[in-house]
């Protein structure tokens, strides 16, 4: 088993967390990696992939003791999301006790002062966030030359987010020789041709993203939009830790509310909060004092959470590779977990999609707001019902009051402003017109 090449130091951590057996990227990926080649490691979210780079540069580590050099990491993982970049910190933290690794995150949103701090006394592990990273090397706050494994994780999140310049700025500051780790969930032509500027002739692990789902039971369930609301209320009562997704900001907030009117412990997370919101709510959820956390794909992507049972879609998501990450938070490491996916008529299509991308057929529920017309609906009453809804929109228009809005009746021609002369006297009696028509 791969795990007996590892250091005796972190066998015993792995057997403290129960840690017996490899998952397949862990399997594939760790003995690349020990073997000092480059890699790129494909696979979904909740198959193990931060331990499949974390348990063996923490091996090489252990065999290869240098003296530790203020502002200057010999590791360092570059992390999308502040969450994930605290979640990888601690994975080091873990399985590294036994070894009295130094290790450190940082990222935007709090004071740099701790961290400066921190670095000034000298790490061997960095985890880091792109922007805040940049930050403190432009301040001469971090030296990466001295940096022998650098690791892009969540690197299609990465570059999705807009990191790309940063991430190549980066790798600038860092020697040449390293070893470089890339770990994604899908592969894009995108990061092929950053993984060809910045790796050297890397091998290449992908566990396909159904071995990834096999353990959740996938369910859909059709219904029309104004009943989603009942349903979470009645689908939240039988579950239990579980995470619902949504696509917007403000919506999230609004469903958070709505839970916790009805006395059910809930709380929302989003990139509007700072990072202490973040923090205490991410906190409240690990430790059960919140059953059900809101949140928007952005803010809750690469958040390893453990005993995630369900996880609902309020919105189905517009893309298979969102919808796989979304539900790649329960179920995770061997545990079985249920998804289950609200289906509007105007997001018929999108669960077809999924279907095809998973090669699975989710099960469908027959509950109490089932909705057989949206489930056997065609691509015409998809169209019927959007062209419907278009139809009620009114076009708003400002008054001279920025409080005061005035909308024109559907089908109602305009009164024309009158002209010449009698201008003057016309608008007072077109004003008087139009109090009259609201």
């Amino acid at each position: 088993m791969i795990f007996d090449e590892l250091a005796e130091r972190i066998k015993w951590a792995l057997i403290k967390e129960n840690f017996s057996v490899p998952t397949s990227i862990q399997e594939k990926a760790i003995p690349i990696i020990l073997k000092g080649k480059d890699l790129i490691g494909i696979a979904q979210t909740g198959t193990g992939k931060t331990a499949s780079f974390v348990l063996p540069i923490l091996h090489l580590l252990s065999i290869n003791i240098k003296s530790i050099k203020p502002k200057s990491p010999l590791v360092l993982v570059l992390s999308p999301t502040r969450e994930l970049a605290m979640q990888i910190d601690k994975t080091f933290e873990m399985f590294g006790k036994h070894l009295k690794i130094k290790h450190t995150a940082i990222f935007g949103g709090v004071s740099q002062e701790p961290q400066i701090k921190i670095l000034s006394k000298g790490i061997q592990v960095l985890t880091a966030t792109p922007g805040r990273l940049l930050d403190l090397i432009s301040h001469d706050k971090v030296n990466l030359s001295s940096v022998e494994y650098i690791v892009l994780d969540e690197a299609h999140m990465m570059l999705d987010m807009g990191f790309l310049t940063t991430v190549k700025e980066i790798y600038k500051q860092v020697s040449k020789k390293k070893q470089s780790l890339f770990f994604c969930a899908t592969i894009t032509p995108e990061i092929l041709k950053l993984a060809n500027e910045l790796l050297n002739d890397p091998s290449t692990v992908k566990i396909e993203a159904q071995k990834a789902s096999n353990l959740i039971s996938q369910k859909v369930c059709y219904l029309y939009i104004d009943k989603k609301n009942a349903l979470l209320l009645e689908l939240i009562k039988k579950t239990g830790k579980t995470i619902v997704f949504l696509r917007t900001k403000y919506k999230t907030d609004v469903v958070a509310k709505l839970l916790i009117k009805n006395n059910i412990s809930a709380a929302s997370i989003h990139s509007d909060k700072n990072q202490e919101e973040r923090t205490k709510v991410i906190e409240n959820f690990k430790s059960g004092k919140t059953k059900v956390l809101v949140a928007t794909d952005i803010a809750a992507r690469g958040i390893h959470i453990d005993n995630v049972s369900c996880v609902i879609n309020y919105n189905t998501p517009n893309y298979p590779d969102v919808y796989v990450n979304r539900i790649g938070r329960t179920a995770r490491a061997g545990k079985l977990g249920v998804s289950y996916t609200f289906c509007g008529l105007e997001e018929r299509e999108s669960i077809k999609k999924i279907e095809e991308y998973t090669s699975l057929k989710m099960e469908v529920v027959h509950h109490t707001y089932y909705a057989s017309k949206v489930e056997n609906a065609t691509p015409d009453d998809i169209v019927a019902s959007v062209k419907k809804k278009c139809t009620h929109k009114f076009v708003a228009k400002k008054s001279k009051k920025k409080s005061e809005f005035y909308v024109p009746p559907i089908n109602q021609k305009k009164s024309k402003r009158p002209r010449g002369v009698h201008a003057r006297k016309g608008t007072k009696k077109l004003k008087k017109h139009n109090k009259k028509r609201k």
